[in-house]
């Protein structure tokens, strides 16, 4: 017998309206996803502090973050990747479900990836956000020298380089951090939130 045959959900007493009007917000997920490099985590990091400069309540989900802690477990094959992206998901769904916006920073490279989470999240709560940076300036920020390692033959199947990064096709927003500052990004994504 399969353990999922004896799962049995349990139904919440207070449901998720109930808990919109509790917190005094609408929940969604901001997803930012780009290149290593390209300054996702900072462009994240300053629309949380926007955000609960507003008044609103958020968690922001990163995925340096999460890979030492919930997914310390995976790798970095196209399977744990997956996963990884998958127990984002379902984390962030858990935390929007109580009623607070999620912004998430993960490369997150592939369409497929991104699609099953706006699926999962649904498309009507997922703000995705392309966070574009030519490889050569991620190349030359670096922040955490991981570039270095990779072109010393350190780090294999890294996205941008000898793995694949696929653009979002139909992102709600497309940032340019090589040719705008952080706080004209920022101005960008709260005029596209609507906040």
């Amino acid at each position: 017998m399969s353990p999922k045959n004896h799962i049995y959900p349990s139904a919440p007493k207070i449901t998720q309206e109930e808990r919109v009007q509790l917190m005094g917000q609408k929940p969604f997920l901001v997803w930012f996803t780009g290149l290593s490099g390209a300054g996702k985590s900072t462009l994240a990091n300053h629309l949380e502090v926007a955000l609960h400069q507003k008044g609103l309540k958020t968690y922001l989900l990163d995925g340096d973050n999460l890979r030492t802690g919930l997914n310390q477990d995976l790798g970095f094959s196209q399977k744990d990747r997956e996963e990884n992206i998958r127990r984002v998901g379902e984390v962030a769904k858990l935390m929007m479900d109580a009623g607070l916006i999620i912004i998430a920073a993960f490369i997150s490279p592939l369409q497929k990836e991104r699609e099953i989470l706006k699926n999962r999240i649904g498309k009507e709560n997922f703000f995705e956000i392309h966070v574009d940076c030519p490889l050569e300036v991620c190349e030359k920020r670096d922040p955490k020298g991981i570039y270095k390692k990779v072109r010393a033959g350190l780090i294999q199947n890294f996205t941008g380089i000898d793995s694949p990064y696929e653009v979002p096709v139909n992102p709600e927003l497309t940032v340019n951090t090589e040719k705008e500052s952080i706080a004209t990004s920022l101005k960008k994504v709260l005029t596209s939130l609507k906040l």
